[in-house]
């Protein structure tokens, strides 16, 4: 319809350029995105200077993804109209959007030029320090960028014309990137730094920070001090008040005896006066009829656990850490923050007190009168957030992991009545309200994996996604529950039920790349082919959004003066480029996407052309990957000696890399076989050279080099059988793949398709060599039929879908290859026979070894369908629900039948692509 009316306005008026891009718009909206550009570009080459024209433009060419093409735009317009405030200020934005900083610099004085405004000034100069920021020589930035920005800077202090609180924050960050601590200091303590009113106390945080650089500690303690007199709840002051402190101790400094100690005030110098300090913190509180504030009680915490880790015996001064914890407990007990800040301060406590500790605990939770199941229950929601308290810190405390398996039943059927009690305090909520005895089961679930892991019990695992169905039945946005089913669920390798539950989550923004890894790195794995493909988009939307999300951020840091936010924009957009889960997901995209549709909707090459992979070129930053996993989203309150390690993390961070690195060789390989299949076959060097064959030829056998040391290094790593804790990092597929023998029999099938290359030119007779017997779907344990679907065979067959998959269209890919190089010269041979009339010459090797090959390939394929087919006609007809449940089944059976739905579901999508291939082997004409 849009096309329709701007194609009427363009009959009655030809040269109307807003028409005509309105019209590309449409164009562009449809699909049709030539016939936009072409009609765009035509506008653009007349250079319009009517703004409807030029915002018709920039909205067509960020549709395009080219916002390149609006500079062009708005530079012919300033040149038209030079004194337009408006295009000078599109054009510096048009330029912050592809990141041209020195161009920007230049748009912002001419800007300032023409319109004398302070904010175009201070944008060029933020283009100076976004110059510097960039630079790839830190020396450069350092003597000339930098220098620059505090020369302008400073010829407007000099005139007196500094008018906001952006344009000091900009002076600041100038001298800090340049080491001029003093300098900065100076300008905060003086009348530009009162100009610094729109945090709270930001003047204080930047002198604090200067303080700090320039280990002017005795002014460091003294500010805190002063600080915290007015605010003794600000935990970051006490944390610098202690460092201070004790570098000053280590330091022998003494104040003066006649002069002032500092410009912020007296300063303390002893452990006895930081421990009256905080002693008389915490009296000031127990005096106040209103609630008191937790800071000072933690302090005293804090400075206990500082002097125990320097010796000092005048920890015994502020206490015992078990009385303080007590003291804590019985008056921020009630507030779900309590086991957060005790936590951290547990090792304070000797392991002989821990039961005591937890007993005395409990002597201050005012539970009701013990009913018949022996269980007392909360009054209040105050009383119910107390004893979740105590039960948290039991497990932290390692009490619950020390119970025998009849004791953690026992535990179980506790949490469980508390639970149920505690659902009647939050019948009044709203769904998007969590319940307040949430954590009570959530705890359950965690005693029950303690309990699977520890027994082998498939039905504590039940037992466990029952309980967290229930819970999420009650409190259907409690996020912990469906992380941890959707964890659960996919170690089963049940894929399907997991889609909607992280759908369900709502992730926003960096989200997904934050915990995007939980529902990626099952889904190419568990023969949920649509379903993987859309988790894959989850995280892809998010990534290809960012840059040109960023971008307005930046544009709109700019209008508003928010200069010190813009390097941290970019750091982001940075960080996000280089993320390890980005490139995961982006090369498993495009490898499921071969997998199920070349040479099934179009060819390999066509599927490989159309995703602009280039087998020459690795896109992926290897030297500055960012893990940006949050690896702790999932809460756990286990002991220290069964947390994630920072070696935990080093060690996922390199299993993933490595698999990563195989993923992507695997794919850029697959690319250089498309290539291959479809180059010419000269008979001569020369004409090779010519034609490239010879280079493509090189590329394969360079990436078949580099995949082959690759998993050498993956076999070194999956040596050491790395075992995360259940809570933490999922382990990657490398395991699993290296010992099903897929990754080899995949790299195997690869070689042959070289060696069949670099033979091609050298006629049949060469070809002897070639054993296709042994490139074969080597990993047949994949294909061999299991009847057994119970127990933990369920989750080893719900593995394997996406690596025999993979397996089976990579050999396939292989033989189609190899049949289009045989294919000639086997006519060859024919036409010679036809001619000597010799028909006893029998036929070559490679050729009747190809054929052996196929038809065993067909066989395998044909044997990978009839045992896809029997295991649905077992698992149809088993019910899995009809296992001993217990009396609370209802959920239970929920559970299982999304784990049976999704294992039909998955033997069925691979079933189809199996078909599919098995088809396309039959078409293969030799």
């Amino acid at each position: 319809m849009a096309i329709q009316q701007a194609d009427k306005l363009l009959k009655k008026h030809k040269d109307l350029h807003c028409a005509k891009v309105l019209k590309a718009i449409g164009l562009q909206r449809t699909g049709k995105q030539d016939e936009a550009f072409s009609l765009a570009q035509e506008v653009a080459t007349l250079e319009p200077t009517d703004d409807n024209s030029l915002q018709a433009l920039t909205i067509l060419y960020r549709e395009m993804h080219r916002p390149e093409l609006v500079t062009k735009l708005y530079e012919a317009a300033v040149k038209k109209v030079p004194l337009s405030e408006e295009y000078h200020s599109h054009l510096f934005m048009a330029y912050a959007r592809v990141g041209e900083y020195k161009k920007m610099q230049q748009a912002g004085m001419a800007l300032y030029k023409t319109v004398p405004k302070n904010p175009y000034y201070f944008w060029s100069v933020m283009s100076l320090v976004m110059q510097a920021i960039s630079a790839q020589d830190d020396k450069l930035a350092q003597t000339m960028f930098l220098p620059l920005a505090e020369r302008m800077v400073e010829k407007m202090v000099k005139e007196g014309k500094i008018e906001a609180e952006a344009e000091v924050q900009l002076y600041f960050m100038i001298l800090e990137r340049l080491g001029k601590y003093v300098e900065a200091l100076d300008m905060v303590r003086g009348p530009l730094g009162e100009k610094l009113t729109s945090e709270l106390q930001s003047r204080e945080n930047k002198c604090m920070m200067m303080y700090q650089r320039l280990q002017l500690w005795p002014e460091c303690n003294a500010l805190s001090y002063k600080l915290l007199l007015k605010n003794p709840d600000e935990w970051q002051f006490y944390l610098s008040y202690f460092d201070s402190l004790f570098h000053l101790m280590d330091k022998s400094w003494s104040p003066p005896n006649e002069e002032e100690h500092c410009v912020e005030g007296p300063v303390q110098t002893t452990v006895a006066e930081a421990v009256k300090f905080v002693v008389d913190r915490m009296e000031e509180e127990d005096k106040k009829d209103s609630r008191p504030l937790r800071g000072p009680y933690m302090a005293c915490l804090e400075l206990i656990h500082r002097l125990r880790q320097r010796g000092c015996p005048d920890e015994e001064e502020l206490g015992d850490p078990l009385e303080l914890m007590l003291q804590f407990f019985g008056k921020f007990g009630d507030k779900p923050s309590c086991i957060t800040d005790l936590k951290i301060y547990l090792h304070l406590l000797p392991p002989e007190q821990h039961t005591q500790f937890k007993n005395r605990l409990g002597d201050l939770v005012p539970l009701g009168e013990v009913g018949e199941d022996g269980f007392g229950f909360p009054g209040d929601t105050k009383v119910l957030q107390r004893h979740l308290c105590v039960c948290q810190l039991s497990r932290v405390l390692g009490l619950q992991h020390t119970l025998d398996t009849e004791g953690k039943l026992c535990l179980i059927t506790e949490l469980k009545a508390h639970y149920h009690y505690g659902l009647q305090f939050g019948k009044s909520c709203l769904k998007t309200e969590l319940q307040f005895s949430d954590t009570y089961c959530l705890m359950v679930a965690h005693v029950y994996i303690d309990l699977w892991t520890e027994t082998g019990d498939e039905n504590m695992l039940w037992q466990c996604l029952g309980v967290l169905e229930e819970g999420l039945s009650y409190s259907p946005s409690n996020a912990q529950f469906k992380l941890l089913l959707l964890l659960l669920f996919c170690r089963l390798g049940a894929f399907q039920p997991v889609v909607d539950l992280y759908s369900s989550l709502d992730a926003k923004h960096v989200q997904h790349d934050t915990i995007g890894y939980l529902l990626t790195r099952y889904a190419g794995s568990l023969g949920q082919f649509a379903a993987a493909s859309q988790s894959y988009n989850f995280s892809l939307r998010f990534f290809h959004s960012n840059q040109k999300d960023t971008s307005e951020y930046i544009i709109q840091a700019y209008k508003y003066g928010a200069f010190e936010k813009i390097p941290e924009f970019i750091a982001f957009r940075t960080r996000l480029n280089q993320s390890l889960h980005f490139a995961q997901v982006r090369t498993e995209r495009m490898l499921l996407d071969l997998y199920t549709e070349a040479d099934i909707t179009s060819s390999l090459e066509e599927s490989v052309k159309a995703m602009g992979l280039c087998p020459e070129e690795d896109d992926i930053p290897w030297d500055n990957m960012r893990d940006n996993r949050d690896l702790t989203v999932l809460f756990s309150w286990d002991p220290k000696d069964r947390e994630l390690t920072e070696e935990h993390r080093r060690l996922s961070l390199e299993e993933e890399s490595v698999w990563l690195k195989v993923r992507s060789l695997t794919l850029r390989l697959l690319a250089s076989l498309a290539l291959l299949g479809h180059a010419p076959s000269p008979r001569n060097s020369d004409k090779t050279n010519e034609n490239g064959v010879s280079a493509k030829s090189s590329t394969l056998q360079t990436l078949l080099s580099q995949l082959d040391l690759t998993l050498q290094t993956a076999a070194q790593i999956t040596e050491k059988q790395t075992q995360y804790p259940f809570l933490g990092p999922p382990s990657s597929r490398l395991a699993s793949a290296l010992s099903s023998g897929s990754c080899h029999c995949q790299a195997s099938a690869l070689q042959l398709s070289l060696t069949l290359q670099e033979l091609e030119t050298t006629g049949l007779g060469k070809m002897r060599d070639v054993d296709f017997r042994t490139t074969g779907l080597q990993p047949s344990v994949h294909l061999q039929k299991q009847q057994d679907w119970g127990g933990e065979r369920w989750r080893k067959r719900g593995m394997w879908g996406g690596e025999v998959g993979g397996t089976v269209c990579v050999v396939l890919w292989v033989a189609s290859y190899s049949a289009s190089v045989l294919r000639p010269l086997k006519s060859s041979l024919q036409k010679k026979k036809k001619k000597t009339k010799d028909s006893s010459t029998a036929m070559p090797v490679v050729l009747s070894g190809f054929q052996e090959w196929t038809g065993s390939l067909q066989g395998i394929v044909t044997q990978a369908l009839d045992h896809v087919k029997g295991q649905e006609a077992s698992l149809t007809a088993l019910k899995l629900a009809a296992l001993t449940l217990g009396e609370e089944c209802g959920f239970t059976r929920a559970a299982m039948d999304k784990v049976q739905t999704s294992y039909l579901g998955s033997l069925q999508e691979l079933g189809d692509l199996l078909r599919k291939r098995a088809d396309s082997l039959k078409s293969l004409k030799f």
